[in-house]
């Protein structure tokens, strides 16, 4: 006898404390045996969320830049994390990624005091025309990868190249069997920015992100991420990816990511 209840799809499976193996679904656009940083970026702060589960508190995550330092292999990984700068208004957390016992993630959160400044919010940023405005977006017939087959991408006509808006969506699980806050599933789809509004053909250029660096002025819902995207690439071999942030009540901060930009 069958119940007819259908497993869900995730990223990554937990295997202990502190490790989780990546699935199919989190595979690279640059190399198939790698790992897409998007997914591993909402991990990150998974195990963030985790951390900061054990304890109460009113501080709310508002910056976290990562800094990637080596090869993102499709293997186990490890994350710990650790108080750098304790507060009860601000406080400082750091997460380390490694795979084979090498560091090749580090994260800096910076925490912030939750208080009601509702009277003068404003953001001078349009919001986003609505995902079910937008025409979906093949992705995976320009990118490689099971994170991009992954994903649900709702874009607007590129208006230039380098220059362009689309809404991301996923209907896989970030940890399987496992619930995961609205800001980890929303980060999780951030760092795709840097394939939506690419400045020249992937076949025959290579623009890899070094570091990803989230600033959030409000706390994002689900289940869409709109991002507000430009691409620029310098004379001397950079580039930077800028995103203003969205979800499908406005404005919620700001992207960046600097690129290595080198021909194939």
């Amino acid at each position: 006898m069958t119940t007819g209840i259908v497993a869900r799809e995730s990223y990554y499976v937990r295997t202990g404390e502190h490790t989780y193996k990546p699935t199919a679904h989190a595979g690279g656009a640059w190399q198939a045996d790698e790992q897409h940083f998007s997914p591993l970026a909402g991990l990150v702060v998974h195990a963030i969320d985790g951390h900061l589960a054990e304890r109460p508190g009113n501080l709310t995550l508002s910056r976290i830049s990562y800094d990637i330092l080596g090869r993102l292999a499709l293997d186990e990984c490890e994350i710990t994390v650790e108080t750098v700068r304790p507060g009860r208004t601000i406080e400082l957390l750091e997460a380390t990624v490694a795979i084979s016992g090498r560091p090749v993630v580090r994260a800096r959160a910076w925490l912030l005091a939750s208080l009601n400044t509702s009277s003068v919010a404003d953001s001078p940023h349009e919001r986003l025309p609505a995902p079910e405005e937008l025409t979906p977006w093949a992705m995976h017939e320009e990118w490689n990868g099971g994170y991009v087959s992954s994903v649900d991408v709702r874009r607007m006509p590129p208006s230039r190249k380098g220059r362009t808006a689309a809404w991301l969506s996923s209907p896989v699980d970030l940890v399987a069997d496992e619930p995961s806050t609205a800001l980890a599933s929303y980060i999780a789809l951030v760092d795709t920015a840097n394939g939506i509004a690419v400045q020249q053909d992937p076949t025959e250029w290579m623009f890899p992100n070094l570091d990803l660096t989230i600033h959030l002025h409000r706390q994002p819902r689900g289940p869409w991420t709109g991002l507000d995207t430009t691409v620029t690439f310098g004379p001397t071999g950079q580039g930077l990816t800028s995103s203003v942030l969205h979800d499908i009540d406005g404005p919620v901060g700001h992207a960046g990511q600097i690129l290595t930009v080198r021909p194939l």
